[in-house]
């Protein structure tokens, strides 16, 4: 069983930025791909980026170029970095784990998170 734990999500003004990490009770290593999802209210969750143990990184369009996704092996986190945030931004972002990029971009990854808000005021 694989623990995910979010953290750095806040309130921030447009054009601003936040570093969300996301702490794991194994270690990543063995773990395939690490994503990020979000879930604005009244809305799907959609995937916001992926990253695999090759370090191959898959991104929303919405999210290219303003945010970034890296995985940090010896501690066993994932960090999404986001710049130039956007009101429409505005989610509960979601750590998830597995171990085919095909499920976390389904959006059914065995393992979640859970859940931390971003607020992006105009």
């Amino acid at each position: 069983q694989v623990q995910l734990v979010e953290s750095g999500g806040g309130l921030v003004q447009s054009g601003g930025s936040l570093r969300l990490s996301c702490a794991a009770s194994v270690g990543i290593d063995s773990i395939h791909v690490l994503a990020w999802h979000r879930q604005a209210p009244g809305k799907q969750r959609d995937v916001v980026a992926a990253i695999t143990s090759g370090g191959n990184t898959n991104y929303a369009d919405s999210v290219k170029g303003r945010f970034t996704i890296s995985r940090d092996n010896a501690k066993n986190t994932v960090y999404l970095q986001m710049n130039s945030l956007k009101p429409e931004d505005t989610a509960v972002y979601y750590c998830n784990a597995d171990q085919s990029l095909d499920r976390v971009l389904l959006g059914v990854a065995d393992y979640w998170g859970q859940g931390t808000q971003v607020t992006v005021s105009s």
